[in-house]
């Protein structure tokens, strides 16, 4: 099934801009308040409107030539149109991320890692792991080098890695970067959630590598571990944890795990209210 962290929020948050060395922008949108309306529409699962409101923004980004944050703009868009399914979308604005990176020269930036985690979490839901594996493969250095132990973006890149990895049926490599990927995670504060999908996608690995029945045992610790973090109460007050139920969920009722199916979609349905 695999569910990775840049399913319900980006690798970057938005409106993150360190290493640049573009000019100013002559006109700078206005960062904060397109954050919090844009959590408005997450919690409530408008996408449509998410969309909207974003290209407006970037119209007027590039109309005040401000770079830095057409190209946040456009990793939130990315996002979307994964999650909603629309490819060349998708694929389009992570190209002009990457091309946003060169006309900043922002070349070796924790900015390009990003683009670059985007645009091969991109490929991957898309079922080209082998385009998506260059991408995170250009990533590992960057993060590795400029990100510090604690920094939850490694955990993503490792988590997606990973997916990657099994879509391949490279099975050792996936289990070594889903481990690594927990390791990273756990020096994270409030990491809960992303813990509990990797524990999700490692009783995946185990399914698929070995079957469900021969891997039962297996996937049952994994899910058991991945249902006491999701109930971490510091969660429920995050925009994105009814996205975390309602993807999870399906997860627990394939392997049986029915009456934390149940709860979670309750708990995503009374927290969207």
């Amino acid at each position: 099934m695999g569910l990775e962290r840049e399913d319900y929020v980006e690798p970057a948050c938005p409106f993150e801009t360190d290493q640049w060395r573009s000019e100013p922008a002559v006109r700078s949108i206005p960062a904060e308040r397109i954050i919090e309306k844009l959590d408005e529409y997450y919690r409530r699962g408008d996408y449509s409107g998410a969309v909207e409101l974003i290209k407006y923004w970037i119209t007027e980004a590039r109309s005040g030539r401000d770079l830095k944050g057409e190209f946040s703009l456009r990793n939130e868009l990315i996002g979307i149109y994964r999650k909603t399914g629309k490819k060349n979308e998708a694929i389009s604005n992570s190209l002009m991320t990457l091309n946003l990176i060169h006309r900043m020269d922002a070349h070796g930036s924790i900015a390009e890692g990003t683009a670059l985690v985007n645009t091969g979490t991109v490929y991957k839901a898309f079922e080209m792991p082998e385009e998506s594996l260059k991408y995170f493969e250009q990533a590992v250095p960057i993060y590795e080098s400029a990100l510090k132990p604690g920094d939850w973006r490694l955990g993503g890149l490792y988590n997606n890695m990973a997916l990657t990895y099994a879509d391949l049926k490279l099975y050792d490599e996936a289990g070594e970067l889903f481990r690594k990927a927990l390791d990273a995670m756990r020096l994270v504060k409030d990491s809960e959630a992303e813990q509990a999908i990797t524990y999700l996608n490692m009783a995946d690995l185990a399914a698929l590598r070995y079957g469900v029945t021969e891997a039962e045992e297996e996937v049952s610790v994994c899910c058991i571990k991945a249902a006491d973090l999701l109930d971490t109460e510091s969660l429920f007050s995050d925009p994105n944890y009814p996205y975390y139920c309602r993807q999870c969920a399906p997860v627990f009722g394939y392997y049986g795990f029915f009456a934390e199916e149940e709860k979670l979609l309750e708990r995503a349905e009374e927290l969207s209210k």
